[in-house]
């Protein structure tokens, strides 16, 4: 006799991971489904090459919910993130300015560029910790969605806490949701320098420059972060990525789920619109109450449902739901650290991320580019080298580097296919640029690996290379994300729930949007 499942969860990522460790916890039977032979999705550690562990996609963390790293008790399954202390800046025929978690260290260099900046960056960053915790009231309740109990209790506790803030402050948050990102920052700095990375924050994941309206909200996103009870901290999970998600398992695994992998979902049953189970690529059936997919809303709904069991309005809203992935990656196995120019040597420097970004018009000039359907010729990017603080991803006296870069559009002027022969030169081209600031890199490289949006979209299934399941637009973030009627985790498919990115409170390693589905669908206060 076959199992009869409380909730099948489609896609092991670490959201549906954390909504079946939640559903789990509350007594439910649990089956995980995970497509391929290793659990995380995007947030996954593997050894590309022999010794070598890479962070593949996602690789560093912050935004992770503390409330669900104590509620599931994740550090005694694993979880360990360390603080990374630096971020480096590195540019041409100078020192580079490198920010540190020491306020004084950080004026000093900051004062070589501008006096004005080196005093206001205290101010900016009490100011953007202040307005990180009063979004993160927002992605730590379910988006409000109309006049009911729920919705009005977080609206309540939202007016409480915008309430508590500066009239100055309230000023900035109205800019944040309305400016570009360098707008914004004009309003704080004069050096476009310094302006620059902190810039290159506003358009990660997004099809926007630095200049286009609406992405200095998406800057404020990455001042969410917390490790530790330090705001907009940032650091790399030892281990590599992958082991918040294998936290995020054990947990589940802990309260009773069952995790499958190599089991990939074709089709999820519906009957009278009613989710009632769901079909592996084997033939394989099986039942449950409840489905809920970690997978983006286009997909769960178009490709595992169908558009013949979808209302008119709700083909038309997923139609309308942007995607556009504009990002790669390069992971490289070393021999040898990079030896930056502007600041020769191994040093603390490295230990943090590293970003390409010499000034705002090099990251504007970056997307008019790929604007026209062309990856940058010189791309935005950011590196980290988590060896030097994690030796475990590396074998002894080398090193893992990872390469986070912008721009890459998925469609490329001969169409995303034509990435297949493009990959190689979209690599090199990455390399050339890292050579302009730290000439040798090449000769430290004993293997490269170089994914592309589309092959994101076939490894990891982000539709269209999006790291985020959807852009984090405006008009596709609370009750709109991914549509009015389904920012609360449910579909138009009874008994059929979503759990990933594509939903609120959207994307990053953060855990909430399984945390909320799974409580949502318990209907548990939150």
């Amino acid at each position: 006799m076959s199992t009869r499942w409380d909730e099948v969860v489609i896609g092991g990522g670490h959201n549906g991971l954390v909504c079946a460790a939640y559903l789990a916890r509350a007594g439910r039977k649990v089956l995980v489904l995970e497509q391929r032979d290793v659990l995380g999705g995007a947030a996954v550690s593997e050894e590309v090459f022999p010794g070598f562990t890479f962070s593949v996609a996602s690789y560093v963390v912050s935004l992770f919910r503390p409330r669900i790293i104590q509620e599931l008790e994740l550090t005694k399954y694993g979880y360990h993130v360390i603080p990374m202390d630096c971020a480096f800046q590195p540019l041409h025929d100078d020192h580079g300015i490198a920010r540190w978690e020491d306020p004084e260290r950080t004026r000093i260099e900051m004062s070589r560029y501008s006096s004005h900046d080196a005093e206001n960056y205290p101010k900016f960053k009490k100011t953007m910790t202040r307005l990180g915790r009063v979004a993160a009231q927002i992605i730590d309740r379910p988006a409000p969605t109309g006049v009911n109990p729920q919705s009005l209790r977080t609206l309540i506790d939202l007016f409480r806490t915008v309430r508590g803030v500066e009239k100055h402050e309230f000023q900035q948050l109205v800019r944040l949701l309305a400016l570009s990102a360098v707008d914004f920052l004009d309003t704080w700095f004069e050096s476009d320098i310094l302006k620059a990375p902190l810039a290159a924050s506003g358009i990660i994941g997004t099809f926007q420059g630095v200049r286009s309206p609406g992405t200095a909200y998406v800057l404020l996103h990455h001042y969410m972060g917390e490790i530790d009870g330090a705001f907009r901290s940032w650091g790399f999970a030892r281990g590599g990525t992958g082991s918040v998600s294998a936290a995020c398992a054990r947990a589940a695994e802990a309260h009773g789920a069952i995790i499958r992998t190599n089991c990939q979902v074709d089709k999820v049953l519906v009957s009278n619109n009613r989710a009632t189970g769901v079909v592996l690529s084997d033939g394989d059936v099986i039942n449950a109450r409840r489905i809920v997919s970690n997978l983006d809303p286009r997909r769960t709904l178009m490709g595992l449902v169908g558009e013949s069991h979808l209302p008119e309005n709700v083909v038309a809203s997923l139609a309308r739901f942007k995607f556009r992935g504009s990002s790669g990656k390069v992971n490289l196995a070393l021999n040898g650290l990079p030896d930056f120019t502007c600041r020769p040597g191994i040093g603390d420097h490295l230990r943090g991320d590293i970003a390409i970004a010499p000034n705002v018009d090099y990251l504007e000039r970056a997307f008019d580019e790929a604007k026209y359907g062309s990856f940058s010729s010189r791309p935005f990017i950011n590196i980290v080298i988590p060896s030097l603080t994690d030796p475990t991803v590396a074998p002894p006296g080398k090193h893992v580097m990872s390469c986070f870069v912008q721009y890459a559009p998925y469609e490329l002027t001969e169409g995303p296919e034509s990435w297949e022969s493009q990959r190689e030169a979209f690599g090199n081209t990455v390399l050339d640029t890292l050579e302009e600031f730290a000439p040798g890199l090449r000769s430290h490289i004993e293997h490269m690996q170089v994914l592309t949006p589309l092959d994101l979209e076939r490894k990891f299934g982000l539709t269209e290379g999006n790291i985020f399941h959807g852009e984090l637009s405006l008009n596709q973030l609370l009750f709109q994300r991914p549509a009015w009627g389904m920012a609360r985790y449910q579909t138009p498919i009874r008994n059929l729930w979503m759990c990933g990115s594509g939903t609120h409170p959207g994307g990053g390693v953060m855990g909430a949007s399984g945390e909320l589905a799974a409580k949502t669908l318990l209907r548990k206060k939150i």
